[in-house]
């Protein structure tokens, strides 16, 4: 028997407040024209300062699970991927798990803008190990709480947000024609620690710290490391470029999507862009991106999606699914 983790459903929670990036240019010395020539944004969502990372995750989690047509007794599993928790302890996870009413495990997992990968991938092994049938797995980050907003070359990128899937187990025939994640790769690399970090935290400072980052050396190793993870995942499963139906990339920058859609020979209008609306939420940013194709319409059943996606660490990482 082969046991296959499929995505049953989807659901995504943007905060209300937008943020355009003329209203961005009243604070720091920037504009929107020079904003959307180098990253392609064009605004964000801001969370109120009142709502919290665990706010948005449950938000997000309530419409996967809607979408699913499960319930709160069906969940087995909650991983909560996020930079950006409600407190050092506990995890985030557990806040949202009593909210719903869930039973079973949750934990936290955090590898900055590629923890959604990392969450899909620990759920992914959980159902096929037998020990769990149904998890969630939730995106969310508050990283407006985290930015030097009088730093304009790091201010303008990030926003708010949450995404959550709905992951089930199932049995399969073993072969690329069932639904559901049929390979993923993961990898991290902590020399490059100080090109993409946040400057506190509660054994280093004591404080929460903010976001630094050295944006042109952060491009030029998310080109290489996304193509080479890529690659990986087709290896893994005998495909193609030309087999993949969408590709749904982290929302970092326009320019990377760009890149690396290219490196394959990808058409544009197979990659799911979200990134001009929602800037880059890290770990929210894919299942956010996802839920909007698939709720649209785009991404429909039988389709080849790769997910990837690279972050501080570094972190970076592929699945492939069969939709």
């Amino acid at each position: 028997m082969t046991v296959r983790s499929r995505i049953i459903g989807c659901g995504s929670y943007l905060p209300a407040n937008v943020v355009t990036n003329d209203e961005l240019a009243k604070r720091v010395d920037t504009s929107d024209e020079w904003i959307v020539a180098r990253t392609g944004i064009r605004q964000r969502h801001i969370a109120a300062e009142d709502q919290t990372t665990s706010d948005l995750a449950v938000e997000a989690a309530k419409k996967a699970m809607e979408h699913a047509g499960v319930t709160a007794a069906d969940i087995d599993l909650i991983i909560v991927a996020t930079a950006t928790p409600d407190n050092t302890f506990p995890a985030t996870a557990t806040k949202v798990q009593h909210r719903l009413g869930v039973t079973g495990f949750a934990f936290d997992v955090q590898a900055v803008c590629s923890g959604f990968i990392y969450g899909l991938t620990t759920a992914d092994m959980y159902i096929r190990n037998g020990q769990a049938k149904t998890a969630l797995v939730i995106g969310a980050e508050t990283f407006s709480r985290i930015l030097d907003w009088e730093d304009r070359r790091t201010c303008v990128l990030f926003g708010d947000g949450a995404g959550a899937v709905v992951v089930q187990g199932f049995e399969g025939t073993g072969t690329l024609e069932d639904q559901g994640i049929h390979a993923s790769r993961l990898h991290s690399d902590g020399s490059k620690y100080e090109l993409l970090y946040v400057d506190g935290g509660p054994s280093a400072t004591q404080t929460v710290g903010h976001l630094r980052m050295e944006g042109k050396e952060v491009f030029r190793h998310a080109v290489t490391n996304l193509a080479g993870v890529i690659r990986e995942v087709l290896a893994d499963t005998g495909l193609e470029a030309a087999d993949i139906d969408w590709l749904v990339p982290h929302q970092a920058n326009r320019r990377i999507l760009d890149s690396t859609a290219k490196k394959f020979g990808i058409s544009p209008d197979k990659v799911v862009v979200t990134v001009d609306r929602h800037a880059n939420t890290s770990a929210a940013s894919i299942p956010l991106a996802l839920a909007e194709a698939v709720h649209d319409g785009r991404i429909k059943r039988g389709d080849i999606v790769i997910l990837e996606a690279m972050g501080g660490g570094f972190t970076w990482g592929a699945s492939l699914v069969r939709w």
